[in-house]
């Protein structure tokens, strides 16, 4: 995953690519005419400070690796920002970034 995060006026602007295959499990394979397991970020979660200030309830409609931007107050310069996600399978990742 991917995070730039930046001070905009009094705002923290944070941008994500989480690069993530978002296999609905509706799609065969070409070659083998197998369907394609379902893979897919359920849930996706920004905290500032141990503070939830972003949430995206997300599913199989997701386009593969997905981009999301979103803005929240409260931050400054050099604080951090933890994202995370699950996906369907239970894989998760976590990345920290700083604000700048």
């Amino acid at each position: 995953m991917k995070v730039k995060a930046k001070m905009k006026k009094d705002m923290a602007l944070v941008k994500i690519l989480a690069k993530h295959p978002m296999e609905t499990g509706l799609r065969k394979d070409k070659k083998t005419n197998q369907i394609i397991p379902a893979k897919f970020i359920k849930e996706l979660t920004c905290k500032h400070n141990d503070k939830l200030v972003f949430q995206a309830d997300m599913g199989r409609a997701v386009s593969k690796n997905p981009y999301l931007s979103f803005s929240f107050a409260g931050a400054k310069k050099g604080d951090n920002v933890v994202l995370s996600w699950v996906d369907n399978t239970g894989e998760t990742l976590t990345v920290e970034a700083p604000i700048k």
